[in-house]
């Protein structure tokens, strides 16, 4: 028999729509990243080489100079002949705020006309460059490299942006790897040596990179320092600050099953025996290593795939970010925020809403293991080049943001009107248009124009996120000072505003999560089990959803 429909029918579908609406609306937890819009600013541009393949695309600022840093680097003629090809290269952001996308390259020599006539230049890495790559090689490295004729060699490349130690320094751990072009075993094609440490300065003349040593972490450990490395101030808890440093470095190393952290005091950067590890179990640093093969999720401090990244301090969200590239190979930047509502463990310090209550500042390295990290989101898909699917996708936080540089690293006796670096990209947003440091958010990927194993062609393209205003967040007041942080909360006791479970550690990035000490018999029956989210009211908005929805059809049926 065929159904007839009615009025009645009209009435239920249009109710559950709308009850369907809400729920969707209810279930969608508070986050302070919206984005607004993405604008694609093109390749970035080289001038001084006739032709340039280049991946990799880090930066940083110091000496009020944007230093670039690139892996593999091949410059070629108009017609794609290979000029010189150098394992890792730098340049300068030419005139930042007239042009975000050149940069000025060193090194650069005339090799000499085409066929036509036309100068052709080059980055040459046996004059001025002169040790293989802008980053030193050592003699043996060189020797091994001369011996090998390129079938085998040892690359260095930056992997990652430098870390500033002060307004004119910063320091890269950078791997070294041996590359085999064919190797008998397709796994063995690239083997990583171990972490080198790098010191840079930025004289306007150029940059200069100085190796300290041959390596700080071997081959056999985890890469520490090769995700990102954080300065902040030592522990609060003068136990834990043993080494009396002055500042301590929070060391990001990518796995196959996720991320490791590691500090070690700025003072005893060089020692690896001085290193310490984070414990997801304690949620505390010991003197243990974790292994390169650890897969079990709850000896890893960040379970998940990441291929590339960024970890930054922004004065937006008034909380550390992180931007990555994970190992779906889809071209695409993801995004998550330290969650200062959610501290990990019971601790006077670092409470809800941040240390002491009171938010954190970008000193505050401590919280990266004191908070747990927000669920994965989706920030932007960049457009793939021709050759395949981008990679080394990084974020830039010195352009639109005058307080890229913590407090702490200006000079003793500056004031506080000058603690704060200038304005690049005015031409892409001007100061005054942007309203606030951190809305705006430069991205760097590499493109692959062409693809292949040795034909391959790579360059660096960028755009600009633009975040959207951070939406009212319950329970939160705005200050008197009319200054509206996303952590602000109202006052309540240390002892009922800490989360007293372990980590939240999501096993499937792309679904939300309720701890199960939260609503369990209801969460199994709705399989929150499965799902990752920290905001209960979620699990009663399902409740009231599948009550509505069936008072609905016993009334009107």
């Amino acid at each position: 028999m065929p159904i007839r429909w009615n009025a009645n029918m009209t009435r239920t579908l249009i109710i559950l729509t709308i009850l369907c609406s809400l729920h969707m609306t209810l279930c969608q937890s508070w986050t302070p990243v919206i984005v607004k819009n993405v604008t694609q600013l093109g390749p970035q541009v080289t001038p001084d080489v006739t032709d340039v393949s280049r991946d990799g695309g880090y930066s940083v600022l110091i000496n009020g100079n944007i230093l670039w840093l690139y892996d593999d680097t091949e410059c070629m003629d108009m017609e794609g002949n290979q000029l010189s090809f150098i394992s890792n290269t730098a340049a300068y952001s030419d005139q930042p705020n007239q042009n975000v996308s050149t940069v000025k390259d060193f090194g650069v020599l005339m090799t000499g006309d085409d066929t036509y006539g036309r100068p052709q230049y080059a980055i040459l890495s046996n004059t001025t460059v002169g040790t293989g790559g802008w980053v030193p090689f050592q003699q043996d490295e060189l020797d091994f490299n001369e011996q090998m004729k390129s079938k085998e060699r040892v690359a260095i490349w930056p992997g990652t942006s430098p870390t500033p130690i002060s307004t004119t320094q910063a320091f890269i751990y950078a791997p070294l790897v041996y590359v085999d072009s064919k190797p008998q075993d397709p796994s063995k094609e690239y083997q990583a040596r171990g972490m080198t440490l790098i010191t840079i300065t930025a004289p306007n003349s150029g940059p200069i990179a100085t190796r300290q040593g041959d390596l700080v972490i071997p081959g056999t450990e985890v890469a520490f320092g090769g995700f990102a490395t954080l300065l902040g101030l030592p522990p609060a808890d003068p136990v834990e600050n043993a080494s009396l440093s002055p500042r301590d470095l929070y060391l990001f190393a990518m796995t196959d099953s996720g991320l490791q952290l590691a500090r070690v005091g700025l003072n005893d950067l060089h020692n690896f025996a001085k290193y310490t590890y984070y414990d997801p179990q304690s949620l505390n640093f010991s003197d243990i290593r974790p292994g390169l093969n650890v897969s079990d999720a709850t000896q890893i401090y960040l379970p998940g795939t990441f291929s590339s990244g960024s970890i930054f301090y922004s004065p937006y969200f008034c909380t550390f970010i992180m931007i990555y590239f994970n190992k779906m190979v889809d071209s695409t930047f993801y995004i998550r925020y330290l969650d200062l509502d959610h501290p990990l463990g019971s601790d006077a310090t670092w409470v809800r809403g941040g240390k002491i209550g009171k938010g954190i500042q970008a000193e505050d390295a401590e919280a990266l293991a004191r908070y747990a990290w927000s669920v994965e989101q989706k920030l932007y898909v960049s457009p793939p080049g021709k050759g395949g699917f981008n990679y080394a996708g990084t974020a830039h936080p010195e352009f639109f943001n005058r307080q890229y540089f913590a407090q702490s690293l200006y000079p003793d006796g500056t004031s506080s009107q000058q603690r704060q670096n200038a304005w690049y990209g005015s031409k892409i947003i001007s100061e005054a248009d942007a309203r606030t440091d951190g809305k705006h958010l430069m991205l760097s990927w590499t493109s692959q124009l062409q693809g292949g194993k040795d034909a391959g062609i790579y360059q660096i393209q960028l755009a600009k996120v633009e975040f959207d205003d951070i939406p009212t967040k319950p329970g939160v007041s705005p200050s008197s000072s009319g200054i509206t942080s996303p952590w602000r909360t109202p006052a309540v006791s240390t002892a009922s505003s800490t989360y007293s479970g372990k980590p939240y550690q999501p096993t499937s990035t792309a679904e939300p999560m309720i701890p199960k000490n939260h609503g369990q018999a209801l969460g199994s029956f709705l399989r929150y089990d499965e799902h990752k989210s920290v905001n209960f009211w979620l699990v009663t908005s399902e409740l009231g959803f599948l009550v509505g929805v069936i008072g609905a059809a016993a009334v009107l049926f």
